[in-house]
């Protein structure tokens, strides 16, 4: 019997397994109404709001931008913003700028280095978005 012991504990052991199926809880009643759009919406940005803050960031020290008179070199040409969106195919051109400036290592323009900072930490939703307006507004 003590040599049966172990195959039978496997055997109870897998017998309460499920016999291998997956089971998921049901709701029997739903109440309220479920939501058949998307609840949150972007935060729209002010262009003029950022030029401010693009200036006051010191954006142009790293970063060329005609709008801004800047003619940083080492961080990407931002005139070239919409090319670089393209090549990096991770969605719109605004969703694109947004990404990189709240996490700027998401996407490395090859050619310059992984030195900017986070300002996904550092800046709210409505400034990036106002970043991101004043820097797509004149994009191709």
């Amino acid at each position: 019997m003590r040599r049966l012991a172990p195959f039978l504990a496997l055997a109870l052991l897998l017998a309460g397994c499920g016999a291998g199926q997956v089971v998921a809880p049901t709701a029997s009643k739903v109440e309220g109404k479920v939501p058949t759009t998307a609840t949150t919406q972007a935060v729209k940005g002010d262009a003029k709001a950022g030029a401010k803050l693009f200036a006051s960031q010191g954006c142009g020290g790293c970063h060329t931008f005609k709008p801004a008179g800047t003619n940083g070199t080492v961080g990407p040409d931002l005139d070239k913003l919409a090319d670089y969106a393209k090549k990096a195919n991770m969605g719109s051109l605004a969703a694109f700028t947004q990404e990189s400036i709240a996490s700027p290592s998401s996407y490395i323009e090859k050619g310059y280095p992984a030195s900017m900072p986070d300002f996904g930490s550092t800046l709210s939703t409505k400034q990036i978005a106002d970043l991101v307006a004043y820097l797509t507004q004149n994009q191709g």
